[in-house]
């Protein structure tokens, strides 16, 4: 009796645990798991982590728990997660304007290459350089000679100061050899309908928020600052075929304190992994036609750094 109960109870266990992700051995939690968002729900970053959360909930034994802290660019959200004891129970949706554009920008109450254990990225947005449709821009090299013609006078508007599409531009102009006169809005949406009004002369934005515009003939991309063609828009050149050394994606991917062991990030990294091949990340990315963004813990930090330093350099070029 005392052998049958054991094997019924190894049985029990057996079926209890998440399934996939290896055996389950080593650090295991024992509650839930908080996943930090520094923006609002319902927005991109939103979509992807409760989309990467569908994938993988089931081989976790303990809920995961979406938190939206915006605010300041994502900041807050990245100091509330570095602040927290790296026990693998707090992790950040990072990779965007809080690790890769603002700390270049002005000091923030975190260190974006030492404050955090990086795990996994799961994207890498394409961000693109617009026009107005019935504009006189047809490429990056129309935009540069007008800006030389016309110093100081070429607008280009963003999603707000220190943002990636304030510093793609700037990039753009370093590699250009000039300088655009930045008009800074209060979120991505305002400054492509100022776009569209001819308020200014380019903006930067993801392909979700100007397809549409696109689609209806009201908007012209004339790049897209990654290493490769966008899936969605494959006519599109990247700047770099049109001469411009320039590469800003909107990555996003996990990162939880400073300080985690490798027991803790093995743990999270593969069954995220897991989930990215789930079928719910899978329509994901064919719905919203983006490249695989997967990274590993290291390579994704070094690409954060990377764009962060790159950044800082295009700033100080622009004194």
């Amino acid at each position: 009796m005392t052998l049958r109960r054991s094997l019924l109870a190894a049985t029990a266990a057996a079926l209890a645990a998440p399934r996939g992700a290896g055996a389950q051995t080593g650090w295991q939690p024992t509650r839930p798991i908080q996943l930090v968002l520094g923006f609002a729900a319902g927005g991109g970053s939103d979509v992807i982590a409760r989309t990467i959360v569908a994938g993988c909930q089931h081989l976790y034994p303990q809920p995961l728990v979406i938190l939206n802290r915006p605010g300041a660019g994502g900041t807050l959200a990245a100091q509330q997660v570095a602040a927290a004891p790296p026990d693998g129970y707090t992790l950040l949706l990072a990779g965007g304007s809080e690790s890769t554009s603002v700390p270049a920008h002005r000091e923030v109450p975190y260190d974006p290459k030492r404050s955090f254990t990086p795990i996994i990225r799961l994207t890498r947005h394409n961000q693109f350089i617009c026009v107005r449709g019935d504009g006189p821009y047809q490429s990056l090299a129309d935009i540069v000679a007008a800006a030389r013609a016309n110093p100081g006078r070429i607008g280009h508007g963003s999603s707000g100061v220190g943002t990636l599409a304030h510093s793609l531009a700037l990039m753009f102009g370093r590699q250009a050899g000039v300088r655009f006169r930045h008009v800074p809005y209060q979120g991505g949406a305002p400054a492509l309908q100022a776009l569209v009004a001819g308020q200014i002369d380019f903006t930067v934005g993801g392909p979700d928020e100007m397809r549409g515009l696109v689609e209806a003939g009201r908007l012209r991309i004339l790049g897209v600052a990654s290493t490769e063609r966008a899936p969605g828009f494959p006519e599109v050149a990247t700047m770099r075929e049109q001469g411009f050394d320039v590469l800003v994606e909107n990555m996003k991917g996990w990162v939880g304190p400073a300080g985690m062991t490798p027991e803790i990030v093995a743990y999270h990294h593969s069954r995220m992994r897991e989930g990215m091949s789930s079928r719910a990340w899978r329509d994901f990315i064919a719905r919203v036609q983006e490249a695989d963004g997967y990274l590993d813990g290291a390579a994704f930090q070094q690409a954060m750094d990377t764009l962060l330093d790159e950044i800082r350099t295009a700033l100080l070029a622009a004194g």
